[in-house]
């Protein structure tokens, strides 16, 4: 899509995989597999990566919602370096974990952003909880 010879990129997507995802025993990029805007065609779902299809700025966040015995952390990592994170744990009574986190990212066409879970966490991949989202800022 293009508005004056500028492509437009923006996407939005949650992981519903029917409940608790995770624990893994190794880490794992997340496939946020329930797109509900993918203008421009960047993010691929069955992978969970986004690839820059133009150079530019763009904005990218993420949510989360966890609970039960085992820690919940996310990383959103552009190509293989970690940019931000986000981490909560169980304290108290009420059994949730929730965060996210959000950046603003310099990329230059091919590089991938992507959510990754760490080994022996988990989230909540059910009831619209857990999402992904991104988009060109200029």
């Amino acid at each position: 899509m293009t508005e004056t010879g500028k492509t437009k990129v923006a996407f939005s997507a949650l992981i519903e995989t029917g409940g608790a995802h995770g624990p893994f025993n190794k880490d794992k990029t997340l496939a946020f597999n329930k797109v509900f805007t993918n203008i421009g065609d960047a993010y691929n779902s069955c992978s969970g990566v986004f690839t820059a299809p133009v150079t530019g700025v763009y904005h990218f966040s993420f949510f989360y919602h966890a609970g039960g015995e085992h820690k919940a952390r996310l990383t959103l990592f552009k190509n293989s370096e970690m940019i931000v994170k986000s981490s909560d744990h169980q304290t108290g009574s009420d059994g949730a974990d929730n965060g996210g986190n959000a950046a603003v990212l310099q990329l230059q066409q091919g590089d991938k952003v992507y959510v990754s879970m760490p080994a022996n966490h988990h989230v909540w991949a059910a009831e619209n909880h857990t999402s992904f989202s991104g988009f060109q800022v200029c």
